[in-house]
């Protein structure tokens, strides 16, 4: 089992920053991709960014790019997510996927992102 552990949500204005992160622990060995997806009430879960663990190649929504950027420290088994420029539509609850051979899926709690003036 593998578990995920986000923080850094919050509340900010238009074209305010935030920076999301992704703490896992467990059976870490079979990982290899991990990112994280945001959903609003009644739509359903979309792919924000994601970072494959061998290439480190990335993936963005095109709602998102040039605006978020997607990281990842291995040493601390942590993912991140740096959202600049927010908009009102990037207000969503945020998920943190990882995603191991098999395969199988690992998602956090989520964190409420609310861009609002």
């Amino acid at each position: 089992q593998v578990q995920l552990v986000e923080s850094g949500g919050g509340s900010v204005q238009p074209g305010g920053s935030l920076r999301l992160s992704c703490l896992a622990s467990g059976r870490l060995f079979s990982i290899y991709a991990m990112g994280w997806y945001r959903q609003v009430p009644g739509k359903e879960r979309e792919l924000v960014a994601r970072i494959r663990v061998g290439s480190g190649s990335t993936e963005y929504a095109d709602s998102v790019k040039g605006r978020f950027t997607i990281s990842r420290d291995s040493a601390k088994n942590a993912v991140f997510l740096q959202m600049d420029s927010l908009r009102p539509e990037d207000t969503a609850v945020y998920y943190c996927w990882h995603i191991a051979y098999g395969p199988e899926e690992y998602w956090g709690q989520g964190t409420q992102v609310t861009i609002s003036s």
